[in-house]
């Protein structure tokens, strides 16, 4: 962890870690409160700054997906309603009036630079299941060929979940969750705040900013405090979550201001540090390997013995059915379990070529056996090496 004296100091030497001369694909996430008026208006100035920003970022190649908030805030102004707290079906309904003026307000400031959106609603469930995840990043990657910017929101009407508090959080996580799954390379959250303070610096003069972050950890989670004004959900918790999501996928990550002038050009231009930037703990995996490791979809579970556990550890070997002890859960051909050792423990998760019923009538046989048993084949391996993703 590296850290500045002065909290609004900005503008430094570049850090070694730090890539952002050579992003190509970028996930922006803009909060309510930064797009918003104390009035829950559009704030339409910034909204154009932040286009007109991004728009010069696609004329030199570099593909952005937006991940923007403001659909409540803007319902609650078109209805003239005041904030209250998170009752669930009430912010349904400002989500569904706001989302059309919001994807409207975009559409009409993109216009200027020729360059079309496309509106993107996703709900955890959208993400839960392979085939969703699959539809969801053909999609956006064949906008980004296209020269399209996705706009890309919380499915409020739909996502209750996310608006009791419980899920995503004022679109941080849904953000590191796109980032995943377009393998973008950094992941740039703008809000009010300059970035990661190790206090709140509104109510402590000794608080300072911490320029980098290397490892997420207790201490800095202590950092973040807890945040919901009526506005959206979320604050520096939701980031900090988002933020190790992103970087265990192999994204970088930057949590700033979005009131700093050109904030977004000057973070692809590489030669300044703007904000808290956290470094990705890891090279960016195989799309589905990402999709493996987030646990949005595991299903059930597969005990293997002492030495199937060796072999998938030391080897890195596919897992096949002789090294199968036991089997939990009514999982389907094609879904993802977790791979469990003789002491519960996991070790792995993977794409199960067998269902469950199948996988119960072949466990600790020989492959060979397959084709007798089942009168079917779909590989000697229940799980290949290739669909695994080892968590020790």
């Amino acid at each position: 962890m590296s850290s500045r004296n002065q909290p609004h100091d900005v503008t430094t030497e570049n850090s070694d870690n730090m890539r952002r001369n050579s992003y190509k694909r970028v996930v922006v996430k803009v909060g309510t409160g930064l797009l918003t008026d104390d009035d829950d208006q559009l704030n339409r100035s910034l909204m154009a700054d932040l286009v007109e920003q991004i728009s010069r970022l696609r004329a030199v190649d570099i593909d952005i997906i937006l991940v923007s908030s403001g659909a409540m805030a803007s319902g609650r102004h078109i209805l003239g309603v005041p904030r209250r707290g998170p009752d669930v079906p009430f912010r349904q309904v400002l989500a569904a009036v706001g989302q059309g003026h919001l994807i409207h307000a975009y559409q009409q400031l993109f216009d200027k630079s020729n360059i079309p959106v496309a509106q993107a609603l996703l709900s955890r469930r959208d993400l839960s299941d392979r085939l969703g995840y699959l539809n969801i990043r053909n999609t956006l990657l064949s906008l980004l060929e296209l020269g399209v910017v996705p706009v890309v929101n919380e499915n409020d009407v739909v996502a209750s979940e996310e608006l009791a508090g419980e899920i995503f959080g004022d679109n941080d996580n849904l953000s590191a969750m796109v980032a995943n799954i377009v393998d973008a390379e950094v992941l740039v959250m703008l809000g009010e705040v300059d970035g990661l303070f190790t206090a709140d610096p509104h109510v402590d003069s000794n608080a300072y900013l911490i320029d980098e972050v290397e490892q997420l950890d207790n201490h800095i989670e202590s950092m973040a405090g807890v945040s919901w004004d009526g506005t959206g959900q979320g604050g520096m918790v939701t980031k900090l979550e988002a933020a190790k999501l992103a970087t265990a996928s192999g994204t970088d990550v930057v949590i700033a201001s979005g009131l700093e002038k050109d904030v977004i050009a000057r973070l692809m231009n590489g030669k300044e540090k703007i904000g808290t930037f956290f470094p990705a703990t890891t090279t960016r995996m195989e799309s589905r390997k990402r999709w493996m490791m987030s646990g949005l979809s595991t299903k059930g579970a597969i005990f293997v013995d002492g030495g199937a556990c060796s072999a998938l550890i030391n080897h890195h070997s596919s897992l096949l059915p002789a090294g199968v002890s036991n089997v939990e859960g009514a999982f389907e051909r094609g879904e993802i379990v977790s791979i469990l050792d003789t002491e519960r423990t996991q070790i792995a998760v993977g794409i199960t070529n067998y269902n469950f019923e199948e996988l119960n009538k072949i466990k600790g046989m020989q492959s060979k056996s397959i084709q007798e048993v089942l009168g079917h084949n779909f590989g000697d391996e229940i799980i290949h090496r290739n669909n695994m993703v080892l968590l020790k």
